[in-house]
């Protein structure tokens, strides 16, 4: 999983909201974009493009598709959409387009026919694989607020000056979207992200379209089978959110992350000559315990970073996230530097913790968060009353004092400049789909797949158990969940019943 997927993944949760409900066009308004004329060209924009150049040595093709900004106005102001497009190696048995997404939301789809063939399979020869890059995502006319950052996701801090800092600090990050692109904020939105995928459909001939969705692109997935139905033939939709909680607040997400911290720390104390945190399980909570302590009294350096009481539970919570061995050694890594600037010492960023510093506290990805910041506040109202958000951080700091101020602090949505325009959707019905998650999930967390199989009455559940991971088909490199999915694709078959692969380490419901 990539560090921005893995990091964009904890924007998926939420609360309800109210808005007034625009009716979709009959489809003959739509006529012309579903019978557009595309031009498919090589995918690659020069030497420095290595993952276009790589899609133009696998045989793929791009193209640039013309969707309608507000889809109540389908005759006015237009955008474009990146797709690329590999075809079936074995067209004599091909099944037919599989569109796909990454999540975030934000997160560019354009590459993703590559990797996602080489996990599929036999099946992965027999469908043309589509990567999408959503409306104002990676090469899709862009939206970029010009953010100081790549997520604006941090902890509230320990006291009420602390959040009065991120008050101010989410309330100028509203400000620049709505100065930069005011006029288009109000349509971006999922809803609208699944209408382009239907006119993409609609352009590439198919009737039906397969698709696999992971984290944010299967709550789009499901979506999608909601607003088109009849228009799907094999949905996966890996490590889903419960629809009732997509938005753009994280209250819920304590206790998996406590149970992820708790299990690398038995981890960290089992391999004590690579670090000094600690022998045990309760020394290495204990240094935990000390770093955040240390932030919160005065910032750590990290090579030319200050890390400070909002900066620091965010990684600890983005780094407890996946329980692979090189991912545990990676955050181990990072939790030895922190201890080391702790203690005053200069300290250099090992790899891994040298980009997620870069993604969170540089403009150099602010790319990535405006627009997936832009979605979830066009899908979801936020509480705009500061003290909302401070009642719940004191509520869940007894309980969770190191998650609790960051899973209930304030976000953008509570400062930006409109209201959705679309009442946040019902999902539900018999639509089949194969859906996967692991039991240990610390983004979406297992009760997100839970809540999906019991709306999609159609669907399956496949259960990682004992597994803590967010990303799992192809991702995770488990053979059995890989094997299933796989079986599914190739023959269109659901299993009968609700299926479970036996993982490794920690997780549990």
């Amino acid at each position: 999983m990539t560090t921005r997927k893995r990091l964009g993944a904890l924007v998926l949760a939420g609360v309800s909201a109210v808005a007034v409900a625009v009716v979709d066009r009959p489809a003959r308004d739509l006529a012309a974009y579903h019978h557009q004329s595309v031009t498919w060209t090589d995918c690659g924009q020069g030497p420095q493009d290595h993952e276009g150049t790589a899609l133009d040595q696998a045989g793929a093709r791009c193209a640039r598709i013309t969707v309608p900004l507000d889809y109540s106005r389908p005759a006015g102001r237009t955008i474009t959409i990146a797709v690329s497009r590999l075809p079936a190696s074995d067209p004599s048995r091909r099944i037919g387009t599989m569109l796909l997404n990454r999540g975030g939301p934000g997160e560019p789809t354009l590459g993703m026919p590559l990797s996602t063939r080489a996990y599929m399979g036999d099946a992965g020869s027999r469908y043309d694989l589509v990567g999408i890059d959503p409306r104002f995502v990676g090469r899709s006319t862009p939206l970029d607020c010009g953010w100081p950052t790549g997520i604006w996701i941090r902890s509230a801090g320990g006291d009420r000056a602390a959040f009065d800092r991120q008050v101010a600090f989410h309330r100028r990050l509203a400000e620049r979207c709505a100065r930069r692109h005011g006029d288009v904020l109000p349509h971006a939105t999922t809803r609208n992200t699944a209408r382009d995928l239907d006119i993409v459909r609609a352009v590439l001939g198919e009737r039906r379209i397969s698709y696999l969705g992971y984290s944010y692109g299967a709550y789009l997935g499901a979506l999608y089978m909601e607003m088109f139905p009849g228009r799907t033939d094999r949905v996966v939709l890996d490590s889903p959110v419960d629809p009732a909680r997509y938005g753009p607040r994280l209250l819920g997400r304590e206790p998996a992350a406590e149970r992820a911290l708790g299990a690398w720390a038995s981890w960290a104390a089992a391999h004590p000559r690579d670090h000094g945190l600690g022998r045990t399980r309760r020394a290495v909570l204990a240094t935990v315990r000390h770093v955040v302590e240390a932030a919160s009294a005065r910032p750590l350096r990290v090579g030319p970073y200050a890390l400070d009481e909002h900066v620091v539970p965010y990684l600890i919570y983005t780094g407890v996230g996946d329980d692979r061995e090189e991912n545990r050694a990676a955050f181990t890594a990072t939790m030895e530097a922190l201890r080391r600037a702790a203690r005053g010492a200069g300290v250099a960023a090992p790899p891994a913790l040298r980009q997620t510093l870069r993604f969170l506290l540089t403009g150099d990805l602010s790319h990535y968060g405006s627009p997936a910041a832009a979605i979830m506040c066009g899908d979801r109202a936020a509480p705009r009353d500061p003290e909302t958000y401070w009642r719940d951080i004191e509520r869940s700091r007894r309980r969770h004092p190191l998650f609790g101020p960051l899973t209930g602090n304030i976000s953008p949505c509570a400062f930006w400049p409109h209201k959705p325009r679309e009442a946040p959707p019902t999902i539900g019905g018999h639509h089949p789909a194969l859906l996967v998650s692991a039991t240990g999930d610390t983004a979406t967390t297992y009760r997100g797949g839970q809540a999906m199989r019991r709306l999609l009455t159609g669907s399956r559940l496949l259960t990682l158990r004992d597994t803590i991971a967010h990303g799992i088909y192809g991702e995770y490199g488990d053979p059995c969940v890989d094997d299933k999915v796989n079986a599914y694709l190739e023959t269109g078959a659901l299993p009968a019943t609700d299926q479970t692969c036996e993982g490794g380490a920690a997780g549990t419901p």
